[in-house]
């Protein structure tokens, strides 16, 4: 089978991206817009989800808003339920809070859990019945699924949970031809978290517009042979393992510069 273009378009396809009324969420809704797809949001912002919705018909394309919370299982199964089909599944909502592993309340915990990974449980099993064609489910976790995060201990172990659940999935699905895939970015300067730097091997700062193209891809046929992987979208942080360059352009380990 020779690629070709099309294989990168979404043409005729309906999308649920989740926490899409900003950042990571909104660029992944325009970016499915552009190439083709109907695309259904949701949020709990109503007013930045009415912007994402926006620019996706500002790109000919339909778009069906849900201002819902991702943790609650009634309110995504009764927004899902009218959808005659789902093609493609996002699950970028997610949050977290800096706090010790001891300081996390056990209602902190709680809302850490249902946010980072019992809000993808939902939204899978509520879409499932609706990927009878097959499809694409691409779950956006973090860099810290991969390291260590003091400071934000249950996150990341949330956001590793959902890379584990994701490979599960695709020996499940997989029957099904449906592909279950991660999207592992770093810190990605977005409104929610400001603009926070952080340092690459790449001499520029990532961008939402980068994991979006990474899920139109995941999202497309051009992926139709991935599935159970985890595409790393953080500048080459997960590679660098704490190496950094210094202010002199030396490569820098724990503080000190290593080599002649």
């Amino acid at each position: 089978m020779a690629l070709s273009p099309s294989a990168f378009e979404l043409t005729g396809r309906f999308a649920v991206v989740t926490g899409a009324a900003r950042g990571i969420g909104a660029a992944v809704a325009e970016a499915f817009a552009r190439f083709g797809a109907d695309v259904a949001v949701c949020d709990r912002d109503a007013d930045g989800l009415a912007r994402t919705a926006e620019a996706v018909r500002a790109a000919g394309r339909r778009a069906v808003v849900g201002v819902l919370d991702v943790r609650d299982g009634d309110a995504v199964r009764a927004w899902v339920e009218p959808f005659d089909r789902v093609d493609v599944l996002v699950n970028n909502a997610g949050g977290g809070f800096r706090a010790a592993f001891a300081d996390v309340t056990d209602k902190g915990q709680d809302a850490l859990v249902r946010e980072n990974f019992t809000s993808v449980t939902h939204f899978v099993r509520a879409c499932l019945p609706k990927m009878t064609g097959g499809g694409s489910i691409v779950n956006v976790t973090s860099i810290e699924a991969h390291r260590a995060a003091p400071g934000f201990a249950v996150y990341s172990a949330m956001k590793a949970a959902v890379a584990n659940l994701s490979m599960s999935l695709a020996l499940e699905l997989g029957d099904r031809r449906i592909r279950v895939n991660c999207i592992a970015p770093d810190v990605i300067p977005t409104p929610g978290i400001g603009d926070v730097p952080v340092r690459t091997p790449l001499p520029y700062a990532g961008h939402a517009d980068d994991v979006a193209a990474a899920a139109v891809f995941l999202a497309s046929d051009a992926s139709r042979f991935v599935t159970g992987t985890t595409l790393h979208v953080d500048g080459g942080n997960r590679a660098a393992a704490g190496w950094c360059r210094g202010p002199g352009g030396e490569w820098v380990t724990g503080g000190e510069p290593v080599g002649p």
